[in-house]
Parts: structure tokens; C-alpha cells; sequence
């Protein structure tokens, strides 16, 4: 770095001091210096004092900020450009680290010199707070964006966990109902080939899967992994003393369908004992192949309930304008999209809805993104087991409440009348903006309502209220 002599007419490339008197260029001159940095030289350091106002005579500032353990590069102020520290702004720390970006000269400004500014150019001084406020409004517009996406991705997530579960039974299934179908032409043919009579061979391939509740056998009533493996052993030889040699690979199966020795027998009675095996073979064959086929069905449910409950959150059947809404459908979808977070951390979850609750006039996207913040910040503080989460919808004042509870450690009071604040975290650098909540608040606003908090040790409490059109 080095300190170049005074020179006011370097300043006119600066946008902000443009056409400003001679005599104000001269005063910049003096209250501040020209500095040129080489290449790759820090202006300002990671967690400096904020303490001066930048201006880029020539060449370019890339200002870098540490997100997610890397450095990476924010925004970039190229000649004629200012930044660092202006009037009347509250910024104290360079959280970022300003680098030149070739050979660049910079005009540094001191804090210190803002007030005796003020008084030689209230023009220059209108301009630099017209450029901070344009500043702060694109900080707030990529905080918004970055909030948003970073709680897409959370959901993200989750949604991919919640559905390569069912994907996940549906390969399997279909796998196994392949190798099924492959081997019914043996079964069938070895059971023919026995000349069962026909009766029997009616009752046998009539017979249905045999509701849990209908069989008699210690299969059904089994309490525990011990008492199945009972009742796979009963089962097991009983089919060996039809003569089954394969009988414990068929018990599984049987038993499944909710089959025991008590509900085979009377299908056994009316064949001779030469078709029992290929009769026990083909039966076990052939539920199993409908067990299949309905997991199928029930995972391809799972699939579009979850594909249901995006559709609800997202709100992409509907125009963006305002319409009655039920707020319970919308917490509903929410909650289910975080269904892989409520069950990674054993959250018990209890859904308090009022009955005949009185619908809202909303904005059903916008009113959604509110129960994302909330429920993800009260699954952030629960504990990695024993976290129990509520969510409660009332009538309140001549309106609807939807209150989000948690049992985690609480809010302290000083963070708590800090927590609505713009940038205001008390997250790990780059985990959280601290715009979630601002934003959360501003659209309950938007919608004629209110966001209140309030916290002790094991119960913090988010509510919202919201009034009935």
C-alpha cells in the first residue's frame, strides 16, 4: 500500500462527488488520502473497525465474506463506485474483507470527519445517504432471496427423504411381485398336475388374505418380535407335516396374510395329501403377489399426498391475489414437508385445531413461507430427542390465532426483544440472515395481523393473529 499526495481533481471520477464546488473537492482532498493498493492487497480486513468511507478512483474493491467455512466473493466496486462507511450509517464492523482487484487507488474518508462534512456539503452528504439506502435495499433484496432459498433447500431436503422412502418400497415390490408372477406358471402347473378336486380347488383360490382380526392363530395377536417368531415356528411345522419341505420359506408369507395352522386347515381337509404342497406353494405365491400389489398402491399414495401437500404449500394451482383460505390445510402441508426433520429428532407432535374455525382472507404462498420460518426455528431449538412441538389454531378476538409452541431451552429476554430486528441472528455465521423473522412479521402485518412471541425455560411461544374477513 501507498499513501499518494493530495490531488482534489482525482476525485470528479467519483459519481457521488460529481459537479460538487471546488472548494468542497479541495476540503475532500485534505480530510482524507489517496491510497494504491497492489493486486490482491487487503483494504480492509475480516472484522476491521468500520471506520471510513471508500471511494475507487481506479481499478476495482471485491469485497469477500466467509459463508459456510469458505470465503466467498459478495460484491465488487469498480472505479467511480463508493462503499465502506457512509453518514449516518450504523455499521461498526467490516464483517467482509475488501481486496483490490488489480492495481487500484482508493479515497479513504474518515468517520471522523462526517460531521465537519456535513456542514461543507449537505448536497454530498444527501447523495451518500441516497446511495446507502439503495445499498441497504439490495443487502435486504439478496437476504431475502438467500432466506428464502436457504429454507427451499431445508424442505428440499426433506421432501427428497420423504419420498425415496416410498420410491424406495416401490422398487423393492416391484422386484419382488416380478419374481412372484415368474414362478405362478410352475406353482399352478405343479398344483394341476396333483388333479385336486374341484371344490377344493374353488375354496383354495377363493380364498382372500385373512384379516388380522378373523384369524385365530398366535400370528395375529403377536405383540413383539419374539411372539412372529413363534408363530413362524408354529406355523413352519405344521407345514412340514403337510409335507412342505420348504415350509419355513412359506410361513413368512402366510403368516403375513394373517394365515395360521387354525385358518389353513379347513382348506387342507377337502385335498389329498399329494396336493397339499404345491396348494400351500401356489397360496403363499399368490397373496404374497397381492401384498405386493397393494404396497404398491400405498407407496404410489404416499407419493401423491406428498406431491399434494407441495402442491398446497407452493400454492401453484391458485392466482397470487388474495382469497379465502383455511389456515389448518396450509399448517398441514407445512408440517408435512418437515415430516423427515420431526422424525429425525423424535419430536412428538401435537396438532391443536379448533373445530369450525372461521376461514381468513390471504395470500395462501405468503402465509405458508410464515409457518416455514416458525416451525423450523421451534425444530432448531428443540433437543436432538424428547422435543415435543404444538401447533394450535383458535377463534381469538373476532379473529384466528395459530400458535407455534416448543419445549426447548427458551429464549433469553435480551435476545427476545432483539429477535424481530432486520440482521438481527444469534446463529452461527452463515446459518441464518436474521431476516426470517422481519420477513415473517412484515407479511402477518401485510394481512392485517400481528406476530408476538413470548418465552421461559422449556416453552417459547410464537403466535399469530389474524383477522377474520
Amino acid at each position: 500500500m501507498q499513501t499518494l499526495a493530495p490531488n482534489p481533481a482525482a476525485l470528479a471520477i467519483i459519481a457521488a462527488f460529481a459537479d460538487l464546488p471546488a472548494d468542497v473537492l479541495t476540503w475532500l482532498g485534505s480530510a482524507g488520502e489517496l491510497r494504491q493498493y497492489a493486486d490482491g492487497e487487503v483494504i480492509a480486513p475480516f472484522n476491521s473497525p468500520a471506520d471510513r468511507l471508500l471511494a475507487i478512483v481506479s481499478g476495482a474493491m471485491q469485497y469477500r465474506a466467509q459463508r459456510h467455512g469458505t470465503t466467498e466473493p459478495v460484491f465488487r466496486l469498480e472505479a467511480g463506485q463508493v462503499g465502506g462507511v457512509l453518514p449516518y450509517s450504523r455499521l461498526q464492523v467490516f464483517r467482509g474483507q475488501a481486496e483490490a482487484a488489480g492495481e487500484t487507488t482508493v479515497y479513504l474518508l474518515p468517520r471522523a470527519e462526517f460531521a465537519e462534512l456535513e456542514q461543507r456539503s449537505p448536497e454530498l452528504v444527501q447523495r451518500l445517504v441516497g446511495v446507502m439506502s439503495d445499498r441497504a435495499r439490495d443487502e435486504v433484496r439478496g437476504q431475502e432471496r438467500d432466506d428464502k432459498l436457504r429454507a427451499l433447500g431445508k424442505l428440499a431436503a426433506g421432501l427428497a427423504h420423504e419420498l425415496n422412502n416410498p420410491a424406495a418400497a416401490i422398487v423393492r415390490a416391484a422386484a419382488a411381485l416380478a419374481t412372484n408372477i415368474a414362478l405362478e406358471p410352475a406353482l399352478l402347473r405343479a398344483l394341476l398336475q396333483t388333479c385336486p378336486p374341484a371344490a377344493a380347488l374353488a375354496a383354495l383360490t377363493a380364498s382372500p388374505p385373512a384379516p388380522a382380526a378373523a384369524a385365530s392363530g398366535p400370528a395375529v395377536s403377536a405383540a413383539s418380535a419374539l411372539d412372529r417368531a413363534d408363530a413362524e415356528d408354529e406355523l413352519a411345522d405344521w407345514l412340514a407335516a403337510q409335507g412342505c419341505p420348504d415350509g419355513p420359506t412359506l410361513s413368512a408369507g402366510l403368516l403375513e396374510a394373517g394365515h395360521s395352522p387354525t385358518t389353513l386347515e379347513p382348506l387342507m381337509r377337502e385335498l389329498p395329501p399329494v396336493a397339499r404342497p404345491p396348494a400351500l406353494a401356489w397360496l403363499e405365491g399368490h397373496l404374497s403377489a397381492r401384498r405386493l400389489t397393494q404396497n404398491l398402491h400405498e407407496a404410489g399414495q404416499r407419493i401423491s399426498t406428498l406431491v399434494g401437500n407441495v402442491k398446497t404449500y407452493a400454492h401453484l394451482d391458485r392466482a397470487g391475489g388474495r382469497e379465502p383460505l383455511d389456515l389448518t390445510g396450509g399448517l398441514d402441508s407445512t408440517l408435512n414437508i418437515f415430516g423427515h426433520a420431526i422424525r429425525g429428532k423424535s419430536v412428538r407432535l401435537t396438532r391443536a385445531y379448533a373445530p369450525d374455525l372461521p376461514v381468513v382472507l390471504g395470500r395462501a404462498g405468503e402465509l405458508n413461507q410464515v409457518w416455514t420460518n416458525l416451525i423450523d426455528n421451534a425444530l432448531d431449538a428443540l433437543p436432538t430427542s424428547g422435543g415435543e412441538l404444538t401447533v394450535r389454531v383458535e377463534k381469538q378476538n373476532g379473529g384466528v390465532c395459530v400458535s407455534i409452541l416448543d419445549n426447548g431451552s427458551g429464549i433469553a429476554p435480551e435476545v427476545l426483544t432483539h429477535m424481530f430486528e432486520p440482521f438481527y441472528t444469534t446463529k452461527p455465521a452463515g446459518e441464518g440472515s436474521g431476516l426470517g423473522l422481519d420477513i415473517a412479521r412484515r407479511i402477518v402485518r401485510e394481512h392485517g395481523g400481528r406476530l408476538e412471541a413470548r418465552s421461559e425455560p422449556s416453552r417459547t411461544e410464537f403466535s399469530v393473529w389474524l383477522p377474520v374477513e
